[in-house]
């Protein structure tokens, strides 16, 4: 199946290999149940004139590669500014909860400021091998990875690109937003200062801030990570799309040695 899940019914999904994370084949990378949740956000009570501004996921347990259910909803409706939320589950219990600030857009092309300068192309850098010590397979082969500096498999900051070669869902093509958020979650593994052989650095959250809709197919991160004194961690990531930056990424950390 050429695809990170396969749909049941409107709510229900089977999850493919291509969700595996690095670390077991038994529990997914955060980024294919991300997308699946921003799906459903996209389809919760659908308005064209906007669109999402903040996502924050609260990562509740590990997520099975398994039957999962979707929900969403509208938890404060508005005319121009709406809270929406989405839960993932897993034989009734949620496993992934997202919470989405969602804004109608207007034209503030006149006062548009301070994006940041654009990373450099995907198409002149050079793709990443994955490293003997990494699982093959699962999410990080149903992604394609090219470098701009440092890279998901170099302890450090560093800066990718990434782009699905999958779908979030089979026979649907994917929305610009659903494919960033496959490679949003992957700031903290880009600017990872640890050897995840000897140190467990595991996020907890996820949050999201846009300040325009992304296009395209590929999506980068431009990331660092801060390790403090007592176990715990910040990774933060600028979001690119080939024509500049989009928005930006934070998740807290939980470091521990292994």
């Amino acid at each position: 199946m050429d695809a990170f899940y396969e749909r049941l019914d409107d709510d229900r999904f089977a999850s493919t290999g291509h969700t595996s994370g690095p670390w077991s084949s038994e529990s997914q990378h955060l980024g294919p149940p991300s997308a699946l949740l921003v799906r459903a956000l996209e389809r919760c009570a659908p308005r064209p004139e906007t669109m999402l501004s903040r996502v924050t996921f609260e990562v509740l347990g590990p997520v099975p590669v398994a039957e999962l259910t979707v929900t969403a909803s509208v938890d404060r409706p508005g005319r121009s500014v709406e809270l929406l939320a989405a839960e993932l589950a897993h034989e009734g219990r949620p496993v992934l909860r997202a919470r989405a600030w969602r804004i109608v857009t207007g034209d503030t092309t006149a006062v548009t400021t301070g994006q940041g300068e654009p990373l450099a192309s995907p198409h002149g850098c050079a793709p990443m091998a994955v490293p003997e010590h990494w699982r093959v397979g699962g999410y990080l082969t149903a992604m394609e990875w090219r470098a701009v500096s440092g890279g998901i498999f170099t302890p450090g900051d560093g800066a990718v690109w990434a782009r699905p070669v999958v779908r979030v869902v089979a026979g649907e093509e994917p929305s610009a937003v659903q494919r960033l958020f496959t490679v949003a979650d992957s700031a903290s593994g880009v600017s990872s200062r640890v050897d995840i052989r000897e140190w467990y650095s595991i996020n907890t959250d996820l949050t999201v801030h846009l300040h325009r809709e992304p296009v395209g197919e590929w999506y980068g991160l431009d990331a660092q990570t801060v390790i403090g004194p007592s176990g715990v961690g910040v990774a933060t990531s600028v979001l690119h799309d080939e024509q500049g930056p989009v928005g930006r990424t934070t998740q807290s950390l939980f470091v521990r040695k292994r």
